[in-house]
């Protein structure tokens, strides 16, 4: 069997190594859903908290192998990467909470919804990213594009007032609903059921809330993916750095919503903290230009990203210490 195949360059690494990673994850993802939750069931706080250490633990394993194989460089950008993504990915809770709460989906089925959102993340990220890649590669100038991008969207959260999004208003919320036939409750774990046209009596197939709620999350996460993959792109430009970081830190953010949808009024004062993240991220391009260095030390950029975002959860849970959850 010939083998010269899987070590053909793509992306800048060999075949092998891209091979290896979908493996894992589709292996993770079997085991997620085939083994720990075969069964539809209402995740716990405490399960929730177990299942996200693990996510993590195998996200640092895998930049343990990353530090190991492709080297120190390579390992400090992936865990940049990978804790400015797992923290980014937090203000994607709350937008996820706030669609299953309008959409009134069961505890029960929302780690089916999760679940399938995180293969169509993984997907949709893949090619973001790699049309990124090739896109910086043919014109670095795109990199400065990019940085100038995430100094003004955290200026701008930093100083502008964010509105809750309104779902009951949202635009393709009203396109499903005036182009598709639609159930008005839920049907189990169903996306999709079959039943009689209230006009025509004819079996016609409906879409569910449930379906309605996976396709917010996709376009929800699109849309966070705007300031996620400039950000990591900033970090290095390595689409493999970059879409495995990426995904290491998505693959959690099921277990993660359970717990941190319980508790995300805890963390009112971390999105200030995102905002200088993602201005320290964008601005240290520049300078780094500036003070005449090929790209900010990797070392340096991990320690002052960890420790603006460890600031904000600390001083987040400090000031918000004895809180209730504020009612519904």
């Amino acid at each position: 069997m010939d083998t010269s195949l899987l070590f053909i360059d793509w992306l800048g690494k060999p075949i092998w190594m891209w091979l290896s990673f979908i493996t894992l994850v589709i292996a993770i993802l079997s085991f997620d859903l085939g083994v720990l939750h075969k069964k539809n069931k209402e995740i716990e706080v405490g399960e929730s908290i177990k299942l996200s250490a693990l996510y993590i633990s195998l996200g640092l394993a895998f930049g343990g192998w990353v530090w190991w194989y492709l080297g120190a460089d390579a390992g400090l950008a992936y865990m940049t990467g990978f804790v400015v993504e797992k923290t980014l990915a937090l203000d994607n809770v709350f937008v996820i909470a706030l669609i299953f709460s309008f959409f009134a989906v069961p505890r029960l089925y929302q780690h089916r919804v999760l679940f399938w959102g995180i293969l169509g993340v993984i997907v949709l990220r893949a090619i973001m990213i790699g049309v990124g890649a090739t896109l910086v590669a043919e014109f670095s100038w795109l990199l400065y594009i990019f940085a100038a991008f995430l100094v003004v969207t955290g200026l701008k959260m930093l100083f502008m007032k964010e509105a809750e999004p309104d779902i009951s208003n949202n635009a393709l919320v009203r396109f499903m609903r005036r182009r598709f036939n639609v159930t008005e409750g839920h049907h189990g774990e169903h996306f999709f059921v079959k039943q009689a046209h209230p006009k025509t009596g004819k079996l016609v197939w409906f879409i569910t809330p449930l379906f309605m709620a996976l396709v917010l999350i996709e376009v929800a996460d699109v849309i966070f993916a705007v300031d996620s993959v400039p950000a990591i792109f900033a970090i290095t430009t390595d689409p493999f750095i970059v879409y495995t970081s990426n995904i290491f830190a998505i693959l959690g953010l099921r277990a993660l919503y359970f717990a941190l949808a319980a508790m995300i009024h805890r963390f009112r004062y971390l999105k200030p903290a995102l905002a200088v993240v993602l201005i320290f991220i964008g601005s240290k391009v520049f300078v780094a230009d500036l003070i005449g260095l090929a790209k900010f030390p990797a070392a340096l950029s991990l320690g002052i990203t960890f420790a603006i975002i460890a600031s904000g959860v600390i001083w987040s849970l400090v000031k918000t210490r004895g809180e209730r959850v504020p009612a519904e």
